[in-house]
């Protein structure tokens, strides 16, 4: 585990064929705001990795990087070794995307949703039926693709997305709070198809959420983001373990171990009222949530 330590050195986190996705030293300004500050992180193949932070920490920008959506300076960040500047069509090639805004469209049912996603990913045209009906089978909508997703739960609009994410058959899903707005059942209906996909297919997963018992439950190990970097990193247990051996330490006491949570409020606690997002982001995830609730 490491907590706000010095920046680990490039050569730890440089692109490596291991790694699902390295970042080194990354930056990203909007003006004179530095979104993203230095990030240094590494995926490993297979692993469900959470990036954790307050609104503001910096999470989506570096999201948008590695999805290519944001230009970033050669050599910053690859995916699986590829360089997400100079190569991005391949980079793009081995990534699933679930964003924070909803991007089912409701006119169209199911299964036009996956398909159009199919023809936008270049899933070769013999292939494409096929693939759409994994990709839905996969979620549990076979019954109701021919359904508009208009007539979808929240549940159902969130599992079609991942879907979509999944018909191109990604080496790498990114989904920003793919949970949003959900009830808790449907929530772990979520996760269990999440699972279920990677189990199948070894793919690895890189997850942002705001419920700390998702990232406790279902990632093998999380980044804490704050302020642009990378604050603490280790698996749920061992910051856990960490934050409870420092309150030991410095002779705090407690009446229950430490959470999540708890470490959560620890590393971005003494800065959070000022990285609570602009109003744009507010609106963004509020009509996320209203739709998908």
């Amino acid at each position: 585990m490491t907590r706000d330590t010095a920046a680990p050195k490039p050569a730890d986190t440089a692109a490596r064929p291991a790694d699902a996705v390295a970042c080194t030293r990354l930056a990203y300004a909007f003006g004179a705001t530095n979104a993203v500050d230095g990030l240094d992180l590494s995926v490993r193949p297979g692993e469900v990795f959470g990036l954790l932070g307050p609104n503001g920490a910096g999470k989506t920008t570096a999201i948008r990087c590695i999805t290519t959506l944001l230009p970033v300076p050669p050599g910053r960040v690859h995916v699986f070794g590829h360089d997400a500047a100079d190569d991005r069509m391949a980079v793009r090639r081995l990534l699933g995307y679930v964003p924070q805004q909803l991007s089912a469209d409701a006119s169209l049912t199911g299964r036009e949703n996956v398909a159009l996603f199919a023809r936008v990913f270049d899933v070769p045209r013999r292939e494409r039926a096929a693939r759409v009906a994994q990709a839905l089978a996969a979620v549990d909508l076979t019954d109701a693709a021919d359904r508009l997703a208009k007539t979808y739960s929240g549940g159902m609009v969130r599992r079609l997305e991942l879907a979509q994410a999944l018909v191109s058959a990604p080496r790498l899903l990114i989904l920003d709070e793919p949970t949003i707005g959900l009830d808790p059942i449907a929530r772990t209906g979520v996760w269990r198809h999440i699972n279920a996909v990677r189990a199948a297919t070894g793919m690895t997963v890189l997850v942002t959420t705001h419920y700390m018992d998702e990232a406790d439950q279902y990632c093998d190990r999380v980044g804490l983001m704050h302020r642009g970097r990378i604050r603490a990193l280790g698996t749920p247990a061992e910051l856990r373990a960490g934050l409870g051996e420092r309150r030991r330490t410095e002779g705090e006491s407690t009446d229950a171990p430490p959470t999540l949570e708890d470490v959560f409020r620890d590393v971005a606690g003494s800065g959070l009222d000022d990285s609570s997002g602009d109003f744009r982001d507010v609106r963004s995830t509020r009509r996320t949530a209203n739709r998908v609730g």
